[in-house]
């Protein structure tokens, strides 16, 4: 009698990739893609800083040429006879005044409106939210009157006050996004342990919120350096004047030295860019964060 053999089914031959040519080409065309979007996003700020270290004639004559030798003269001409300097030491003291009081600030009232929900406060946050969704031209002639009747207008203050008012806004907002996603036992916690509700901002839920902080300060020193029209309309001398505005004028008095020109923009926007490159993560964080609360 003959025995039955078992054979095994035949093993299944494994696709192969010249079968799925597609699934390549599509990755490809994806990195084709991100990199034509790099380069356009680039490109302007590599011409500018080749601009800065040519001589005025050769861009004119080549505006897209290379350097035949770096002129870092144009650097003293927009520190020194553009007075770009001042303008970059005003951007500074305005930043140095107004990200630490946005910080404070709206962590502070962000988390009185996370521990306290009732209608009041729910009312107060939607008017807070009125901040950010009314746009800067349509409050900025009440707010100029303002300024003008509290004896600031043409001041430092002048510029600060309004800068820190509508940066509080959006402060508030996100930095009540990010105590809401902090676990609420930690704070009852500490009041078990008798530690008063001041004590339990600074020393518990504050030090939990740094990647808030951290966003927020990004966003604020974003903000306050690219600030325009509020140094325009409540500085009024030119010795207020911080980087954004005092680009204006600096084009309007040295519209023919090209290469100086090229120089101020490259030291307008360099602070920004390496701020962003080192805290980039707690930027998108914040970005995220502000999304999903």
């Amino acid at each position: 009698m003959a025995v039955p053999t078992l054979t095994a089914p035949p093993a299944e031959v494994a696709p192969s990739s010249s079968k799925r040519p597609g699934r390549h080409g599509w990755t490809a065309l994806r990195y084709a893609a991100l990199i034509g979007a790099a380069l356009v996003f680039v490109g302007p700020f590599v011409w500018i800083w080749i601009s800065s270290l040519r001589d005025s004639t050769d861009i004119g004559r080549d505006p897209f040429g290379l350097p035949t030798e770096l002129n870092w003269e144009n650097y003293r001409n927009a520190f020194v006879t553009g007075r770009f300097g001042s303008y970059l030491g005003n951007t500074f003291l305005y930043v140095a005044f107004v990200v630490p009081l946005v910080v404070v600030l709206a962590s502070m009232a962000a988390y009185a409106l996370t521990l306290v929900r009732t209608k009041v406060t729910t009312l107060l946050f939607v008017l807070i939210l009125l901040g950010v969704m009314v746009p800067f031209q349509s409050i900025m002639i009440p707010q100029y009157y303002v300024v003008r009747d509290l004896g600031l207008l043409g001041s430092y203050w002048g510029i600060i006050v309004p800068a820190l008012a509508l940066g509080l806004p959006f402060g508030i907002f996100l930095m009540r996004a990010f105590f809401l996603g902090l676990p609420g036992e930690l704070r009852d916690a500490a009041r078990v342990d008798g530690a008063g509700e001041l004590r339990v901002f600074w020393h518990v839920m504050l030090p939990l919120a740094r990647p808030g902080l951290l966003s927020l300060a990004v966003f604020q020193f974003m903000f306050t350096w690219n600030a325009f029209l509020i140094p325009l309309l409540y500085g009024q001398h030119e010795n207020l004047r911080p980087v954004a505005s005092g680009i204006m004028f600096f084009v309007g008095e040295y519209q023919t030295d090209r290469a100086a020109i090229a120089a101020a923009v490259t030291l307008t926007c360099l602070p920004v860019i390496i701020t962003y490159l080192f805290l980039q993560r707690y930027f998108i964080a914040g970005m995220t964060a502000g999304a999903l609360k």
